[in-house]
């Protein structure tokens, strides 16, 4: 018997007084689909930086009187 099942068996009579048996948790399976959101998610922010790092914006100038003035003559 390795030490893992002579902690295993030694300790679960302990658990038994305090674990509910109709308590529900999420297992593998909730594991499972956790890391999968997680990963996409991951994926689809670095999908989204990658495409926000090609965008080429250039701001609009703004807006001012339609001619320039003319430089003042220096006397």
């Amino acid at each position: 018997m390795s030490a893992t099942q002579a902690a295993l068996t030694q300790l679960l009579p302990l658990a038994g007084d305090t674990f509910d048996k109709n308590k529900v948790t999420p297992g593998i399976l909730g594991f499972i689909v956790f890391a999968a959101l997680a990963l996409g998610v991951w994926a689809l922010m670095k999908s989204m930086n990658r495409h926000m790092g090609r965008v080429d914006f250039e701001e609009a100038p703004e807006p001012g009187p339609a001619t320039t003035p003319a430089p003042k003559p220096t006397a």
